[in-house]
């Protein structure tokens, strides 16, 4: 019967939480560790026979293959998931994995680039090649709008409303946002769209694609990934650039300035203000001289 719930929570985790191909299949691997322990070593236990206890031999089971902290809390999240489905479904009563603790994370925070580093990322740009223009357009984006990869690699003609200076996205779970884009990331997207994009023809089902290739399809993530690892090389930055690290810098250039943190949640998307408040941390030294500025003991200092 393992196979058959976890067929369903699949069509679940598809059509009703609207989750992307990569965030089902994650969901999946982590139901089917545990299938394959629960059917392992003589034993047979059904979904419906699923215990805490039983969930805790799992968690020691998986510790043996070396997961690191952080695999380990996304397995057992997973787990959660999809016993919470089963208690919806009516298959079992209650979810036995409510009590089952997960291993204590650090706070990791991002690696961000300061102001004159995105500058640096964005003017190594080579716009003598024929895809220059593009690529420094698709910098300029996601610095400017603090876009995911899959929402830049996805952002359509008829979501640009360059006039008012907003874009419309298509984020987690399809959600939609208006967010707003810079007038520098506007200017390179309307140079691309007249030196570069109208020479090519989109291939069919791609003609309201905003950035493609050279032979008119999407973007893919490796290539958003290729295209800035490259230019951070080419600008001499000795860090570990990724994609998601303009996002970041979108929101901590955001925070240090004095963005409200319920606005830079709004254009980053986040379901919970919790996720965003990580970019009140990672700039020590500006809080170090907010402190100075503000709090009295410092406010006199010399």
């Amino acid at each position: 019967m393992w196979i058959i719930y976890i067929k369903n929570f699949r069509s679940y985790l598809k059509l009703e939480k609207s989750l992307s191909e990569n965030s089902i299949d994650a969901y999946l691997h982590d139901v089917r560790l545990l299938s394959e322990f629960c059917n392992n070593n003589q034993q047979h236990i059904s979904v419906e026979e699923v215990t805490i206890e039983v969930l805790q031999h799992f968690v020691s089971y998986i510790q043996q293959f070396s997961f690191t902290a952080t695999s380990q809390a996304r397995i057992i999240s997973g787990i959660r998931a999809f016993f919470n489905y089963l208690v919806l479904e009516s298959v079992i009563k209650d979810n036995p994995s409510t009590l089952l603790e997960a291993p204590a994370l650090p706070r990791k925070l991002p690696d961000v680039l300061s102001v004159e580093e995105v500058e640096l990322l964005c003017e190594s740009i080579d716009h003598s090649k024929p895809e220059g223009m593009r690529n420094r357009a698709i910098l300029e984006a996601m610095y400017s709008s603090g876009l995911r990869v899959s929402e830049l690699v996805n952002l359509e003609l008829t979501n640009i409303f360059s006039e008012v200076g907003f874009i419309r996205v298509i984020g987690k779970g399809d959600k939609e946002r208006l967010v707003p884009i810079g007038d520098t990331a506007v200017k390179y997207i309307d140079q691309y769209l007249e030196y570069t994009r109208k020479g090519i023809i989109p291939a069919k089902g791609k003609e309201n694609i905003l950035f493609l290739n050279r032979r008119g399809g999407a973007l893919s993530r490796v290539m958003i990934f290729y295209i800035i690892k490259e230019a951070a090389q080419r600008a001499g930055l000795n860090k570990n650039v990724h994609p998601h690290t303009l996002r970041h810098s979108f929101a901590t250039h955001l925070v240090e300035n004095g963005a409200d943190l319920r606005a830079v949640q709004e254009m980053l998307g986040h379901e919970s203000i919790t996720t965003t408040e990580i970019y009140t941390h990672l700039n020590q030294s500006f809080l170090r001289s907010t402190l100075e500025r503000y709090h009295p003991r410092f406010y006199n200092k010399q």
